[in-house]
């Protein structure tokens, strides 16, 4: 939860069992190879371990792609997680820097994907637009970050800034950066954002004393609160859905 200042999933892989190969991928069959089945039948026809061993390139002695991507999977418990914690992934036999680094851009691109849908929306007609955007950015990190989405007057997206991070259950929020930031952008609206690492997205009493301390510094600014958004394992919460914002 927020700190106001002094005022498992299994991952999922669809190869079926016993689908194993003692031979380097290369040499497989070439409809049963991931690379080649991505491209005639499509990114839907891979199991997640086969989509990592793609983004792998090749496995190691003693373990092809796919079996390395499994593993992965299996260590991180869910493909999210996986994703948000790549830069952990030093340690893991046969996955260095190159791979790691293909990992971090696969979702990079993913979250840039999903902010230039925001950016193109004609207007905000709701927090559930943000919604897909949220969850990759924040959904599956292991500490928590306070952000805000800054909205012009016609509530089009400014742009998404993370004010604030924190440890694996509270980040440090003053309602000074929020107008300061508000300022820089020259926003007219605005939608906090944070996460609860935990995965239990019910916004805390800590959670509701910040978002009113901000409301009230943001009243005096003429900036509209729109809501707070707290992101968890599941579904996104809005505390103006709930009353409490």
């Amino acid at each position: 939860m927020p700190r106001r200042s002094a005022k498992k999933h299994a991952a999922r892989d669809a190869t079926p069992e016993g689908t194993t190969w003692s031979q380097p991928i290369p040499a497989w069959p070439a409809r049963e190879r991931p690379r080649e089945r991505l491209l005639l039948q499509g990114p839907a026809a891979l199991s997640d371990a086969e989509l990592v061993a793609v983004l792998l390139g090749n496995g190691t002695p003693g373990a092809d792609a796919v079996t390395t991507g499994r593993a992965l999977l299996a260590s991180a418990g869910s493909v999210g997680r996986l994703l948000a914690g790549v830069s952990e992934l030093a340690h893991v036999p046969g996955v260095g820097p190159v791979k790691r680094a293909r990992l971090i851009a696969a979702l990079e691109l993913a979250r840039r994907s999903l902010g230039e849908g925001l950016t193109e929306l004609p207007a905000i007609r709701g927090v559930e637009d943000c919604y897909d955007f949220l969850k990759a950015r924040l959904g599956n990190l292991n500490h928590e970050i306070f952000a805000c989405l800054f909205l012009d007057v016609r509530h089009r997206v400014i742009t998404f800034e993370v004010l604030s991070e924190g440890t694996i259950n509270e980040a440090t929020v003053y309602p000074r950066e929020v107008v300061r930031a508000c300022l820089r952008h020259h926003a007219s609206a605005v939608i906090l954002v944070h996460n609860h690492p935990s995965g239990d997205a019910s916004p805390s009493v800590a959670d509701c004393e910040i978002t009113e301390l901000i409301r009230d510094a943001l009243d005096l600014l003429e900036v509209k609160l729109v809501d707070h958004i707290v992101v968890g394992a599941g579904k996104p919460v809005s505390m103006v859905a709930r009353g409490l914002a």
